[in-house]
């Protein structure tokens, strides 16, 4: 679990979470934030997401969860999010709040605050900005 206030935030809200490394493939860990926990996803192509850490159906947490390609099962009662966009899969309804990550030089960003992601112009253009980050070769 990592504090944000333990972390290094800068003006337009990304906060530094740690290391790719230190989220196992098919796993993910916890950032708790004052408006609450944000699961940081780590699939097999070594792509990371981010939810907010509380699945729509009865609120269970889905970092304790299994991930499995860009989804990730509940594991109350095996509701199954996409991690991309936060949607429940068919045939439940509902959805999770996703928020924006990049990985730059194995470090983790996380966007918890500040101006939408798509609406910073200081970021570099090889900079994965979206709710998922693909790591760079």
């Amino acid at each position: 679990m990592t504090r944000t206030d333990n972390n290094k935030r800068d003006d337009d809200g990304w906060l530094r979470i740690g290391a790719l490394r230190d989220i196992p493939v098919l796993g993910s860990r916890v950032v708790e934030t004052p408006n609450g926990n944000i699961a940081v996803f780590r699939n097999r192509r070594d792509e990371i997401f981010a939810l907010r850490d509380e699945c729509p159906h009865k609120k269970g947490p889905l970092s304790q969860g299994i991930v499995h390609g860009t989804r990730v099962t509940c594991p109350l009662h095996n509701w199954v999010i996409q991690l991309e966009d936060g949607n429940a899969v068919a045939p439940d309804v509902g959805c999770v709040r996703t928020y924006p990550v990049r990985l730059i030089d194995g470090i983790l960003y996380l966007r918890v605050a500040g101006r939408p992601a798509a609406a910073s112009l200081d970021t570099p253009l090889d900079t994965p900005v979206a709710a998922h980050a693909q790591t760079r070769a």
